[in-house]
Formats: C-alpha cells, structure tokens, sequence
C-alpha cells in the first residue's frame, strides 16, 4: 500500500490505537460530513476512517464520535493527515485538531473501558488507563 501524493503530510500518532471493534463489531463511530461511518482505530490523538478516495486535507473536519450502546458523543475538529489506498477500499488517517468541552477526558474514558472490555489478561482501570495514556506498544 502506498501513501497518496494528493496528501502531503503523514500520521504522526504517538499514542496507542486501538482497533475500534469488539467481538467482530464495530463499536466506534463519526459523523463526518453527514455520513456516519465505522473507525478502523481509536486513540487519544486521532482516528481512522475507511475511505474508497482521499478526503480533503486542506481543511479541518467537523466531527461527532460515537461508541456503541452509549448515547455519549464526543464532538471536534479533525485534519486529514494520511491516506492508504487499497483494492479493497483505502483508509484515512485524521488526527484531532481540538474536542469540544471535557472531550478529551471523555475519551480517555471510552478507551479505558474499551481496553478493560477487550483485555485477554485481567487487568485493573488503572492498568488500562496506562494503556491508553502511554506511548505505542507496536
């Protein structure tokens, strides 16, 4: 896969991602442009999109996310900063430009509770907040 030439900047997330699906579903969403899509990945810093084309990275990008079965949103400003073309469908990286009010500590939230849910050895909340805090493992 091959970074687009339309899109001059690459994904510069420091933080863990996190996929955004449990048990095969997705359980993270945005609203971007009016369209509701699944995340690929989560982190405190951006978020991941599929995308048949490169989405404009000229400009910032008004979002909601959601997560499943919660009618928490958490709303902000996001720029395109990557996107991966594939046979199958691409894939856009954005990374957050700013969340409104106490989003941030709200995600920090949402990912906590996702790692605790996903975790395939116990761990604790303080563990998993760690997790998400910390720099990436991969």
């Amino acid at each position: 896969m091959a970074q687009d030439e339309n899109v001059d900047s690459f994904e510069r997330r420091r933080r863990q991602r996190f996929v955004a699906k449990r048990r095969g579903e997705y359980c993270f969403w945005a609203i971007l442009d009016g369209a509701r899509v699944p995340l690929v990945d989560l982190s405190l810093e951006g978020f991941s999109i599929p995308a048949s084309s490169p989405l404009a990275s000229d400009r910032n990008h008004d979002f909601v996310l959601q997560r499943a079965d919660v009618p928490d949103e958490i709303r902000g400003r996001a720029k395109v900063v990557n996107y991966i073309g594939a046979p199958g469908g691409g894939q856009a990286g954005c990374v957050f430009d700013s969340l409104e009010g106490d989003g941030k500590a709200r995600l920090e939230e949402w990912l906590t509770a996702h790692v605790l849910a996903n975790a395939s050895v116990p761990i604790n909340e303080k563990e998993a907040g760690h997790i998400v805090s910390g720099p990436s493992l991969v």
